[in-house]
């Protein structure tokens, strides 16, 4: 990948009822361009909004793929990968640091409204299955949409100089950070 090629990468952090979202476009070459903000309801079910409103107030053209951290964001506020794939025109790959048996059982758990239930766990089943990929001797958990496994787990490597986490999901997650512990 050239080392001029921007990611956007979009984690969060919360405390109470809002979490806090953060995007930071970074170049291959480890050179963060830029930054977005914004905000998702703790347990709501505006998690893909916000992340397409992230890359449209963004307005550019140069970024060629969107990392988020994860799939469920803000307590269970589903991302649907497929719907931000459909708005934005960019891939999308989701990165997870941990082995899990899947969502299903937390998500059931979770919440007591059934209707709620239901309608996370429709989210959920209609995104692409996980799969594991190596990068730099650790193993990350990969879905995305707009590419196929081998290409996404080329743009994972590239974007990742050390450990296993994509610099622009780390300085996201920082700067997301940063925002709660503002607050």
């Amino acid at each position: 990948m050239k080392s001029g090629a921007r990611a956007l990468g979009v984690a969060e952090s919360y405390r109470a009822e809002t979490s806090q979202f953060a995007g930071a476009v970074v170049r291959a070459s480890r050179v963060t361009d830029g930054f977005v903000f914004s905000t998702a309801t703790v347990g709501g079910s505006d998690a893909t909004e916000t992340v397409c409103a992230m890359v449209d107030r963004l307005d550019r053209e140069d970024i060629r793929c969107l990392l988020v951290a994860g799939i469920a964001p803000a307590w269970f506020n589903i991302l649907d990968l497929q719907q931000i794939h459909g708005h934005t025109d960019l891939p999308v790959v989701s990165v997870t640091f941990e082995s899990s048996p899947g969502l299903e059982g937390a998500i059931r758990e979770a919440f007591d409204n059934p209707d709620v239930v239901q309608d996370r766990l429709a989210t959920y089943r209609t995104q692409p299955e996980r799969r594991p990929v190596t990068v730099n001797d650790e193993t990350v958990y990969v879905r995305s949409v707009g590419l196929n496994d081998s290409a996404a787990a080329d743009v994972v490597r590239a974007f990742t100089p050390e450990g296993g986490r994509p610099e622009p999901l780390r300085v996201a997650r920082l700067a997301a950070r940063g925002l709660v512990e503002m607050a």
